[in-house]
């Protein structure tokens, strides 16, 4: 088995996915890691007899990504996953459940990141004590 793995820029990720498909590459899976407060990697994987070929994107936490979902429609559901557990948008997704595929409204949002990124209001959430009482 082989593998490449190219690093690529959010403006390049659908035509690169969608040459791949021509080529008669079939999309694995998204895989997503965060790096720091600022920034995840999103590696793409791909596989067409026994060959492999992973794209790397370097994200930006508060930019949107392209989905791929377009070219892969599959890819709708780990794209979603991702904006539930990483907090990372996609511009175009055939379905987008907005945060909302796997947590319900009320769960904590982007359990994956060490790194949140909060609004004030999440970042001292109330707890109960024993007597039922909420401490601010």
């Amino acid at each position: 088995m082989r593998e490449e793995i190219i690093t690529i820029g959010a403006e390049a990720l659908v035509g690169e996915v969608a040459k791949l498909k021509v080529q008669g590459f079939r999309l694995v899976t998204l895989s997503c890691t965060e790096i720091d407060e600022t920034s995840v990697d999103l590696l793409y994987h791909f596989d067409k007899d026994l060959v492999l070929k992973h794209l790397r994107l370097t994200a930006l936490k508060g930019l949107s990504v392209p989905s791929i979902s377009p070219v892969f429609f599959a890819a709708l559901l780990v794209e979603n996953e991702i904006q539930d557990f990483f907090g990372l948008r996609f511009d175009g997704l055939v379905v987008d459940y907005r945060g909302t595929l796997y947590l319900e409204q009320e769960a904590v949002k982007t359990p994956y990141c060490r790194f949140s990124l909060r609004n004030s209001d999440q970042a001292n959430p109330p707890t109960e004590t024993a007597a039922g009482m909420e401490n601010p």
